[in-house]
């Protein structure tokens, strides 16, 4: 098998090629190391890993011929720099973090070195996860694999735009994505792949350098449900090291693919109806009602009436809990420090933080300051935290008539650089479809169904109740059957 046919395997193909022997771990990571040599264009990597890689592989061939083998044994995988790994750098794209190398692992990555997988390096994104755009890194944009009708370079959303610009150009089998407001969903449906959100606590947060804590899970980002079902098995599970880690067992992921969704109701949310929706997204939307209610499933309206003030809460409580999480990047402990001449420790503070954020981060730590600080501390952050209540209970009252949720992925396809970055307000709309179920900290699925008029990917969202990953991979899987989404961008950085 050549080493293009190597890359383009899904991580079943691989996982099932592997344990039949028709090639090695080896073979099928110095493949994608290739693959990622000749698509350094495109600025995924912070860091490349391959003398590491090429070790776990040679490990994982090891083990196999030992019948000893995890799930998940000679998988090339990618990992965002947002999870910390052990003597390998880890920035979250922040000039701060420069330099900075873990003692220890995240739980959610070494599950996935537990089960076998190999680590090509770590994956480019918005600085700190701030960002739709991977515009915010401090190393540079990352490029979509996918270019718009006129040849322009494109956006390929955020902040996890590493992890799914390079699963979409075939340079990773698969990536680690973490999701506050949508950064695993809508970088999926920007780049033609999938990825999912799982509930809130069921990856560890352990050893993920903090957003918003109380927002903040990491999920996979994959070309296929099945592959997300895969990966999603081996991240997740209890984690005494991190409080809000939900201690219950892990469900096989995979086995929920049944494509039997007979009966089970479809809610379609009327609030999601935005103004100035594109109508081909509009008509993408109906065409999923179409599929799910063909294979069985019953299309339902529902209302989630506080669906309108869920951005503006998400830009309260995320920037206020960024604001108390980025206060330990002070210069003293770790990366950056800055120590202006004959300056006081306050001058250094000051000094090393204005070098080492960039502008977003230092947007949304004021932004955050201020709705914590005297006087403003009720009138934004309280408020904010009942409102975010209401719109979890609104997602309960309409799971008392609907099993899962179907809406779009995000308001419009990928869109050229700087089209947005000038108006913030503008960027932060583009999570408009994503952030009320980070809110409620609800299980939810992008799923690649589409293109627009200019051939550009466009994904499908799927929500879910707590706890039921199963249900919302069973119905993306029905969608990705139906859809038969088999666009890929041209390999146009391979010269």
């Amino acid at each position: 098998m050549s080493a293009t046919d190597l890359t383009e395997l899904t991580v079943a193909e691989m996982r099932d090629g592997l344990k039949a022997k028709r090639f090695s771990a080896v073979e099928l990571t110095q493949a994608h190391i290739r693959a990622m040599e000749q698509a350094r264009v495109l600025n995924a990597f912070i860091v490349e890993t391959p003398e590491l890689a090429l070790e776990q592989a040679k490990a994982a061939d090891a083990a196999i011929a030992r019948g000893e083998a995890g799930p998940l044994a000679g998988i090339p995988l990618g990992i965002k720099d947002l999870f910390c790994t052990k003597g390998v750098q880890t920035t979250a794209a922040s000039k701060i973090l420069e330099g900075f190398v873990p003692t220890y692992e995240s739980t959610v990555s070494a599950n996935l070195l537990r089960d076998g997988a190999v680590m090509l390096g770590k994956l480019n994104l918005d600085q700190f996860a701030m960002g739709s755009s991977n515009e915010t890194s401090a190393f540079g944009n990352v490029l979509n694999p996918w270019r718009g009708k006129n040849g322009e370079h494109l956006v390929p959303g955020g902040s996890s735009g590493g992890s799914s610009s390079a699963v979409a150009a075939r340079i990773v089998a698969a990536a680690t994505g973490t999701d506050t407001g949508g950064s695993i969903r809508q970088p999926a449906a920007f780049t033609g792949i999938s990825g999912i959100k799982p509930t809130y606590g069921r990856c560890s947060r352990w050893g993920i350098v903090a957003f918003a804590s109380s927002l903040d899970q990491a999920g996979p980002m994959a070309r296929t449900i099945q592959d997300c079902a895969i990966l999603l098995k081996s991240m997740c599970g209890f984690d005494p090291k991190d409080s809000t880690s939900l201690d219950l067992p892990v469900p096989d992921f995979e086995k929920a693919l049944t494509g039997d969704i007979r009966g089970l109701k479809v809610g379609i949310p009327k609030e999601y109806r935005v103004d100035g929706m594109p109508a081909e997204i509009e008509a993408l939307w109906q065409k999923g009602m179409d599929w799910l209610k063909a294979a069985g499933a019953e299309i339902v309206d529902i209302s989630l009436p506080h669906t309108q003030y869920a951005l503006p809460t998400y830009y309260i409580v995320a920037p206020a809990e960024a604001s108390s999480n980025l206060a330990r990047y002070d210069g003293v402990r770790y990366g950056l420090r800055v120590v202006p001449e004959n300056g006081s420790l306050i001058d250094m503070y000051e000094a090393t933080r204005a070098a080492g954020f960039g502008r977003e981060v230092k947007r949304r730590i004021m932004i955050g300051t201020y709705v914590l600080s005297a006087g403003y501390y009720d009138a934004y952050y309280v408020k904010a935290q009942k409102v975010r209540a209401l719109i979890a209970q609104d997602f309960e009252n309409a799971y008392k008539s609907c099993d899962v949720i179907l809406t779009p992925t995000a308001p419009s396809a990928a869109f050229a650089f700087g089209a947005k970055s000038a108006d913030p307000l503008s960027m932060y709309l583009n999570d408009v479809f994503t952030v009320p179920a980070s809110l409620a900290g609800l299980p939810a699925l992008s799923v690649p169904a589409g293109v627009d008029a200019d051939g550009l990917p466009l994904g499908l969202h799927l929500i879910g109740r707590k706890l039921d990953e199963e249900t919302v991979l069973k119905v993306g899987h029905v969608i990705e059957q139906a859809a038969q989404f088999t666009a890929k961008p041209e390999k146009w950085w391979v010269k």
